[in-house]
């Protein structure tokens, strides 16, 4: 594995050739303020190949909640699975009152580019596309 640090990140790379397309790359995200469980998700995710690519905030920012994010192509169904059931395996997925998963969204990179947050942002894909987010089946 190939770990680097730059531009306030902490990057996790697979040492087997990878190829995103810059037209469809995009990632999962997940919110933690405990750097060790960052770094521990991120490097498992890549060791495990989850993903071919990680990161996740530097705790040397000093920021109180870091992001961590999962790397792969919106058409890659199979790889959306892989990164949604090592979410469910790790319970980083938050319920709501009544007990059903809470969307969370696949966003792209380009999305990011352009500044799509908050009410700006439409998810192109989300968990509700793979799973009933009442049971936890998957749909697909």
């Amino acid at each position: 594995m190939i770990i680097k640090r730059a531009l306030g990140w902490v990057f996790y790379a697979s040492e087997e050739p990878f190829y995103f397309d810059p037209e469809k790359c995009g990632k999962w995200m997940y919110f933690t303020s405990d750097a060790k469980f960052a770094e521990q998700l991120c490097r498992e995710a890549v060791e495990q190949n989850i993903v071919k690519e990680a990161k996740h905030t530097d705790p040397m920012m000093k920021k109180p909640n870091l992001l961590c994010c999962f790397y792969l192509n919106i058409d890659d169904m199979q790889g959306h699975k892989k990164v949604i059931q090592f979410f469910l395996d790790h319970n980083l997925i938050s319920r709501t009152k009544t007990g059903k998963l809470k969307k969370i969204s696949f966003k792209l990179d380009r999305q990011t580019e352009k500044g799509e947050y908050g009410s700006d942002y439409v998810a192109k894909l989300d968990l509700s596309n793979f799973l009933d987010l009442t049971t936890g089946k998957w749909i697909i």
